[in-house]
């Protein structure tokens, strides 16, 4: 009885944690560069009640007997995949098809990894990204580039990227 109970509680907790994720997935599609994430469900355990036989003369074998115990999510997947390219009418304003990631650093002082590409340049001159994070650098897997950053395509005499410089260089 307390098998049947707990398969059917993971069950449900597990379904309502994929419905949150697609729910996520709703409430974000005109969010810039969101990228959707699907649940991967699996097994967590399992009960055998009788081991696999092997093949005889007269028998095929049989497969083992199990019994679920339960499942659970094993991993929320990333679609990675590009979006559909849009013209915002902003000179500044990227697409990335492919591989690659803008490197921004936040308020906190931490480096974080972005896709996107809404740019704009604030008063001091600085690239900036979402909510005034700088623009520190891209990341690009090209195999006539490699990996630049900012710093290799030029700064605007004060130490800042020239964004008009960038916008020329990546590809």
């Amino acid at each position: 009885m307390m098998r049947a109970l707990f398969s059917a509680v993971s069950g449900t907790k597990n379904s309502m944690t994929g419905m949150d994720i697609i729910g996520n997935n709703v409430t974000n599609v005109n969010t810039v560069a969101y990228k959707a994430s699907n649940p991967i469900f699996s097994d967590i355990y399992s009960q055998t009640l009788s081991a696999a036989t092997a093949p005889t003369a007269n028998t095929g074998g049989e497969n083992a007997q199990q019994v679920g115990l339960g499942m659970g999510i094993s991993a929320i997947k990333t679609n990675m995949t590009s979006g559909s390219q849009q013209s915002t009418g902003n000179s500044l304003d990227f697409f990335i098809g492919g591989q690659g990631f803008f490197i921004v650093k936040a308020s906190d002082g931490n480096e974080y990894y972005s896709r996107n590409g809404s740019l704009d340049v604030d008063s001091a001159g600085n690239l900036i990204a979402g909510a005034g994070n700088f623009v520190e650098g891209v990341m690009v897997k090209n195999a006539d580039l490699g990996t630049k950053s900012l710093k290799d395509y030029g700064t605007d005499g004060a130490g800042n990227a020239d964004p008009y410089d960038v916008m020329t260089n990546i590809k």
